[in-house]
């Protein structure tokens, strides 16, 4: 895909469309994107490398942009393998390319390249740091745990570029045409949701620069309608409401409990809801539940009583909740058991651990399969959750 960012900052990332799980865990139906950028000024400087993976099909790249140049340096922004993957090779065809990056980034070389000696190679650069490549100055801005301790981002001043790291990210290979919001969102929370106040960090020194345009690591370039995307980070990291409306999150065993959830969002939606959506933990894509759960301003909870405990989907989906941070929100709880129902101590004692989240009561409890006599308890446990 030929894309050219600005007359002298081409694009030389790369699509993969092969991949099946993103970082062994997130399902990517259309792939996703590897981005890497060059600059070629007086000094030439290639911004990231991609995933070991791909790194054929991105040399040929890098060689076509390069025309015969050598390039004078190396940003890495962020060491993780699937943008820092190829330096080594960088390094092997480049011996006197000086590898621009944070401190805590040039001390994790060795961590990745044993075989490789970066002695004489690399340039520490801290807040503000800048780097003249003729026209072009890049200045960097540290970004720490966005989503890592070493991450930097980089502005061009001249072009008026942010190079955003893993910021702005989304799902999706570039050679798939889709919305941004929805797989970006999914991204976001799932890989940087935890980091909200580094985020918010981040937003305020951006917030001082002139940008034109946002180039990440993953996803498309963006160049219009900035203050939308910017808007969208802003809210996802103060942990704000993106939606009124209630995620029903559901864990069943046998089919009852699956009942009682989706007649829950039957009662929601008549009691007038903005927006209901029901997610089966045990075959739906975890991390869109996950989204959901930090987009909606409610959740239901309903699970199925388990060897003394809640049934696994729901345990994993609450423990994702909680390592990213879930906060600020109104959860209501219906649980599950034919004999001894304990779904919702569990549920309850794992919500308690999450920041400012208020459990709504009282609980609903289910004897196996729900009954017209459970109505009355499920439209107050409602009432109880949509009250302002």
């Amino acid at each position: 895909m030929d894309i050219n960012i600005t007359d002298r900052i081409k694009y030389i990332g790369v699509d993969d469309i092969d991949i099946d799980l993103f970082e062994s865990q997130y399902k990517v139906p259309n792939g996703v994107s590897y981005n890497s950028y060059l600059i070629l000024d007086e000094k030439v400087a290639i911004m990231d490398t991609v995933d070991y993976r791909k790194h054929d099909e991105w040399l040929c790249k890098l060689d076509a942009a390069l025309a015969d140049r050598t390039p004078d340096y190396l940003v890495v922004q962020h060491m993780e393998p699937d943008h820092a993957g190829s330096i080594a090779e960088i390094v092997a065809r480049y011996p006197d390319i000086k590898i621009v990056a944070t401190a805590r980034a040039i001390q994790m070389l060795p961590q990745f390249f044993e075989d490789t000696d970066f002695t004489g190679n690399t340039i520490a650069v801290g807040e503000g740091d800048t780097l003249d490549l003729g026209t072009h100055t890049l200045q960097f801005f540290t970004a720490a745990m966005v989503h890592w301790p070493e991450v930097m981002v980089t502005y061009d001043h001249a072009d008026k570029v942010l190079f955003s790291a893993d910021g702005f990210g989304k799902f999706g290979a570039l050679s798939h045409e889709e919305d941004w919001t929805c797989e970006a969102r999914r991204y976001y929370f799932n890989i940087c949701g935890k980091y909200g106040g580094p985020v918010q960090a981040l937003l305020k020194k951006a917030a001082t620069l002139d940008i034109a345009c946002i180039c990440p690591l993953h996803g498309p370039i963006l160049k219009e309608n900035l203050g939308y995307y910017i808007g969208l980070y802003d809210t996802w990291s103060k942990y704000d409401v993106e939606t009124e409306g209630v995620l029903v999150a559901f864990a069943s065993i046998h089919g009852g409990t699956a009942v009682a959830a989706h007649r829950m969002a039957e009662i929601l939606r008549a009691k007038g809801a903005a927006k209901v959506t029901v997610v089966d933990l045990s075959r739906d894509d975890m991390a869109e539940a996950v989204e959901d759960a930090f987009r909606m301003s409610h959740m239901v909870v309903a699970a199925s009583s388990y060897d003394a405990g809640v049934f696994p989907p729901m345990h994993d989906f609450l423990h994702h909740l909680q390592i990213k941070s879930y906060q600020r929100r109104r959860v209501a709880i219906i649980e599950n058991g034919s004999w001894a129902p304990c779904a919702g101590r569990v549920m309850r004692e794992m919500l308690a651990q999450m920041k400012d989240v208020d459990v709504v009561e009282p609980m609903v409890t289910i004897r196996s399969r729900m009954k017209q006599a459970d109505i009355p308890a499920m439209e107050a446990l409602a009432d109880a959750l949509l009250a302002k």
